[in-house]
């Protein structure tokens, strides 16, 4: 129970801190028991970031988890602070990051690449929030960039899995088949029908890629495809001292040259960002409709703020090639999902993103939990772009509408895969200047003629 008390429709109660409402466990919000246990099967999910660090940047195992528990600790920042969505990964941009991160060997030049491109996606979530120009340069974004900029991003995260030396190539059948349930669970129409009649679908369905995720774990032990789990016993301690050594205090900060570098990355990064902002923003808003008990307002402006606020700490003590993005869809699609059925399921949509947070920190922290995951990381990771790389294709195509957006969008997709964001973005607007900017308003005869001209 809490301390304090909600009214019938009031404010959650909480203590002003400059721009931010300060909510903390037990004073203004109670823990969410649903929410709890969900955090103890979703913390994984934060795990598999490790692999990346070590392999792409040249993180210690012990320096990379570190950094997994840190990140945790900021998220938490988001309902602590009033912001009613679970922050998280901007996931779609990853496999760009590891373009990115590419040009750079992995060690002190690595780190330092994405010190640049975690302080420099932080700049533009604060100028770009407290101006509100983030709302207009998205909503002006011409569709053909949109589309080649997510369709891009998919096919990097595919084929990094694919390719020969990819996972699939050394983890095929826990890889392939746990791909094969998430799609089933996540986009098929016959378990959106099972979902609708069958109680245990329901519940599979809430937990999103985790069932997938524990299946082609447990395929993996299996086929023998990974080692058996050496599980230990205590509490784990994060190393902030090897951590130390992967700061730009330690392998210093990076120059002007490598921020050049990093910008183009960063504001995809943002405009990915922004896309998972409406998606929150649309959740959140059909969620508030069904509570009339609790008067909850999604302030952007605070969102951007916590945002460039959570990448300079990362920036600064514990890098993370997730970078601190708005919102964890999956859980924040979650915890409003069981919003809805009212105030004694849920007291407060701060008290169930903060529970599903405390929890994932607190398994982070078990050690027989940590070593039980450590040698299944990698398959966290797979799926996880797999998916994400499944949704940029999908949600790009659709933002291709005509044969010339088509054109414009599949050409950048492709520069962006091949060569990263610098090349697309120049592709994408000089491609967008000659073919469709041509002074008048396309229209259906213009596609028309498109079409026959290609015929």
């Amino acid at each position: 129970m809490a301390i304090y008390k909600r009214k019938h429709g009031e404010v959650p109660p909480y203590w002003k801190l400059g721009p931010f409402e300060l909510r903390l466990p037990f004073i203004h919000f109670r823990l969410e028991a649903p929410e709890i246990i969900q955090g103890f099967v979703l913390f994984s999910i934060g795990l598999s970031i490790i692999p990346l660090l070590q392999n792409n940047v040249g993180f210690s195992y012990e320096a990379a988890l570190a950094a997994a528990i840190l990140y945790l600790v900021t998220m938490l920042m988001g309902p602590v602070f009033g912001v009613p969505l679970v922050p998280g990964f901007i996931t779609a941009a990853i496999p760009l990051i590891v373009i990115f991160l590419g040009n750079f060997e992995p060690g002190p030049g690595a780190v330092q690449a994405l010190i640049a491109l975690q302080i420099s996606i932080a700049v533009i979530f604060l100028l770009l929030g407290i101006t509100g120009l983030g709302k207009l340069i998205v909503t002006k974004l011409p569709h053909s960039l949109k589309g080649g900029i997510l369709v891009g991003a998919g096919i990097a995260a595919i084929h990094g899995e694919i390719i020969d030396g990819g996972r699939l190539a050394s983890t095929p059948i826990s890889l392939i088949i746990g791909t094969a349930i998430c799609f089933y669970i996540m986009f098929s129409q016959s378990f959106q029908r099972l979902y609708q009649s069958s109680k245990a679908a329901k519940v599979i369905g809430n937990y999103g890629i985790m069932p997938a995720i524990i299946a082609a774990i447990a395929i993996g032990w299996l086929a023998k495809e990974y080692p058996a789990p050496k599980v230990e016993w205590g509490i784990v301690i994060p190393d902030l001292a090897e951590l130390w050594k992967f700061t730009p205090f330690t392998v210093g900060f990076p120059g002007i040259d490598v921020f050049l570098m990093a910008l183009p990355t960063a504001l995809i990064a943002y405009i990915i960002a922004y896309g998972d902002i409406v998606v929150g923003e649309s959740l959140f808003k059909k969620a508030s409709e069904t509570r009339d008990d609790e008067n909850v307002h999604l302030d952007l402006s605070r969102l951007h703020i916590l945002a460039f606020v959570r990448n300079m700490i990362h920036a600064l003590f514990a890098p993370h090639p997730g970078l601190a993005g708005p919102i964890f869809t999956a859980g924040t699609a979650s915890v409003l999902e069981r919003y809805k059925y009212g105030r004694t399921a849920m007291d407060s949509v701060y008290s169930g993103s903060a529970s599903l947070l405390l929890a994932m920190l607190l398994a982070n922290l078990l050690l027989p939990l940590v070593s039980l995951f450590q040698p299944v990381l990698p398959i966290a990771l797979s799926l996880t772009l797999i998916i994400t790389g499944y949704l940029c294709i999908s949600v790009g195509m659709e933002q291709l509408r005509s044969p010339m957006e088509r054109g414009v969008g599949g050409v950048m997709a492709i520069v962006l895969f091949a060569y990263g964001a610098t090349y697309a973005i120049v592709a994408g607007i000089v491609l967008y200047l000659l073919i469709q900017r041509t002074g008048t308003k396309e229209t259906p005869v213009q596609e028309k003629t498109e079409i026959e001209k290609t015929g």
